[in-house]
């Protein structure tokens, strides 16, 4: 199976080693996404503001490669401190339709003032799977 890794537009390119996005067959596998506008720039604002850019950005990595939200199936969900989880919460179910893809959410050590950091594995139907 071929690997195919894409950096989606309106995204911060990563300053690590690592792909934003690796489609391989009809799955499409993210990288955790943090609260980095397309500039790179932490947003303010706390963790709803946060968790909104963080699936703003996974939003246009999906969209990167055909897929949108509707298309994730699993998520993956680091919160920095749990006492965000109501909030962080309330901006997931905005974003997500039920049936809601399955989750995991960790207690994780992130990097300075990130809150939140989200990665999805989403499945692509139709013809953009197969190219």
């Amino acid at each position: 199976m071929t690997r195919d890794a894409r950096q989606p537009e309106g995204v911060a390119r990563p300053a690590l080693p690592y792909s934003p996005v690796v489609v391989t067959g009809d799955l499409v596998f993210t990288a955790g996404q943090v609260a980095l506008d397309a500039r790179g720039d932490l947003v303010a604002g706390g963790i709803e503001a946060q968790t909104a850019q963080v699936l703003d950005n996974l939003a246009r990595c999906l969209d990167g490669v055909g897929c949108s939200m509707e298309d994730v199936v699993k998520v993956t969900a680091f919160l920095a401190d749990f006492a965000d989880a109501d909030g962080y919460n309330r901006v997931y179910a905005t974003r997500f339709a039920p049936p809601y893809p399955a989750r995991s959410t960790v207690g994780a050590r992130l990097a300075d003032n990130l809150l939140v950091e989200i990665e999805a594995i989403a499945r692509r139907a139709g013809d953009e799977a197969t190219s």
